[in-house]
């Protein structure tokens, strides 16, 4: 079915790419488990799987209002649903208000430290966008906007925000910025052309390798250390082997010159990483 042709919902639905927020909220339960070491209550995950779909529903509503134009001059995105005209902006518009109001009704279920907090991600969400035609660091960026999902759930179910959270974070900032970079390589050539920055367009292919193995090695890096200073068990860190030996075949089947492989390093290795490790971490606060 065309975009055009498809209904409303599922027009909404592909204009976010609802199935992508695979990738971080793995990460969001992750650090509600970390938090208490066992199960936080099924309200509360609850919630926080509507506060995530919201925020993540908002950041990709506002990147897709924000980039139309652009869109609409790059073949890889002239058939998203704005620039083909299968939606239109009051549409994506009402979709955002919509999210953010959905956002906010969770949040306000959680500790009252977080109904302070609640607009620190609406900020990144917002700036996000603008940040290609700014600084090749838009990718760092985007990192930092999803590794806030493991500190807001911990903050949401503990109302504390320990170095641990911080160091989750970091570890999915780090993770997220790395297979971007491996992203941006779709568009190096149109973003080129447009006048657009990346890890791509300034550091070239060779960079973005470079760049993508040393982000990835922080981040397992970074999950470890908070394996060792947490009371955790070998669930956990088979869990952090799985991660580690995804991350190595994703750099595998990707090379320089080679990238058919590309879609399947970023779209299917990274949303079996994200879930495999919320699943191990799950056994491990939880058996």
């Amino acid at each position: 079915m065309s975009s055009v042709a498809a209904p409303l919902p599922v027009k909404l639905a592909r204009l976010v790419k609802l199935e992508h927020t695979v990738f971080a909220l793995p990460f969001a339960y992750v650090g509600a488990l970390l938090s208490v070491d066992g199960w936080p209550g099924f309200e509360t995950m609850a919630w926080i799987t509507v506060a995530m779909v919201g925020a993540r529903t908002l950041a990709m509503g506002l990147n897709r209002l924000v980039d139309a134009e652009i869109d609409a001059r790059n073949p890889r995105t002239a058939g998203r649903e704005l620039p083909a005209g299968a939606l239109t902006r009051i549409q994506v518009i009402a979709l955002c208000g919509l999210a953010l109001a959905v956002y906010l009704v969770a949040v306000f279920q959680f500790d009252p430290l977080v109904r302070w907090l609640w607009p620190i991600p609406v900020v990144l969400f917002v700036v996000y966008p603008y940040l290609k035609r700014l600084t090749w660091l838009c990718h760092v960026w985007l990192g930092a906007s999803l590794g806030l999902a493991p500190v807001g759930a911990w903050v949401a179910v503990t109302g504390e925000v320990p170095w641990q959270a911080w160091a989750i974070g970091a570890a999915v900032c780090l993770w997220v910025a790395g297979f971007d970079l491996f992203y941006s390589l779709f568009d190096r050539d149109h973003d080129v052309a447009e006048g657009l920055h990346s890890w791509a367009t300034r550091f070239g292919v060779g960079g973005v390798f470079a760049g993508a193995r040393t982000m990835h090695a922080g981040s397992v890096t970074l999950l470890a250390i908070v394996g060792a200073s947490l009371d955790v068990g070998w669930w956990y860190w088979s869990g952090l082997a799985v991660v580690t030996a995804l991350l190595v075949y994703e750099h595998a089947i990707v090379r320089p010159d080679d990238l058919r492989r590309l879609d399947a390093a970023f779209f299917t290795v990274n949303g079996v990483l994200s879930i495999a490790f919320a699943v191990f971490v799950g056994l491990d606060t939880l058996l």
